[in-house]
């Protein structure tokens, strides 16, 4: 399959040096948009982790009954945008503190993930969520509850559902985070 508005393959191979991170935040459509639209990222995709069913489909993954999360995969060239970059538009992109919802969006597959490939990935990952949630505690805002586990396995979303804010550009996008920012500083580089 190749990437409706770059034009790159969302499926491996991959180039060459080239990381790939899974994050979950809500609806994947807005959710994916936020990542292609950065320098640095190759290309992205939408899907289904985490859930306890093979090759879910979006109307099984809507009942709630497969556990999954709507999710996207970003490839992405760490020499043109690093890691704790992502990281920081993931958290301040939506609310991380809503369990199995994000807004009037609920159910199990609308929960918030970080589903790493490295070990690095998931220590960065695990600091950002406390250094976040330190700064969402100073602001008032409950604790964060977002998951981050090592990459399960990733199940490619219908093909419409591939870049649709693209091809849709008046399409639903629920996401919305808190205007709070997270200073990444400690893990550039």
């Amino acid at each position: 399959m190749i990437h409706f508005v770059n034009y790159h393959s969302i499926q491996p191979p991959f180039p060459e040096g080239f990381e790939q991170i899974i994050f979950a935040l809500g609806c994947f459509w807005g959710a994916e948009r936020k990542f292609w639209q950065q320098k640095g990222v190759y290309s992205t995709a939408v899907g289904y982790i985490s859930g306890n069913t093979q090759n879910p489909t979006y109307k099984e993954v809507c009942t709630g009954s497969t556990g999954h999360a709507e999710a996207v995969l970003v490839i992405f060239d760490p020499e043109l945008i690093v890691f704790a970059d992502l990281l920081k538009i993931f958290f301040e992109s939506h609310n991380p503190t809503q369990g199995m919802r994000q807004g009037n969006d609920i159910g199990t597959q609308y929960r918030s993930g970080i589903y790493t490939f490295t070990d690095i990935q998931q220590q960065y990952a695990e600091f950002a969520k406390r250094a976040y949630g330190v700064e969402l505690t100073k602001a008032g805002f409950p604790h964060i509850t977002t998951e981050i586990l090592p990459t399960a396995q990733f199940y490619y979303a219908e093909e419409y559902h591939q870049q649709y804010l693209a091809k849709n550009p008046d399409g639903y996008c629920g996401l919305g985070g808190f205007n709070v920012k997270y200073n990444h500083d400690s893990l550039v580089g």
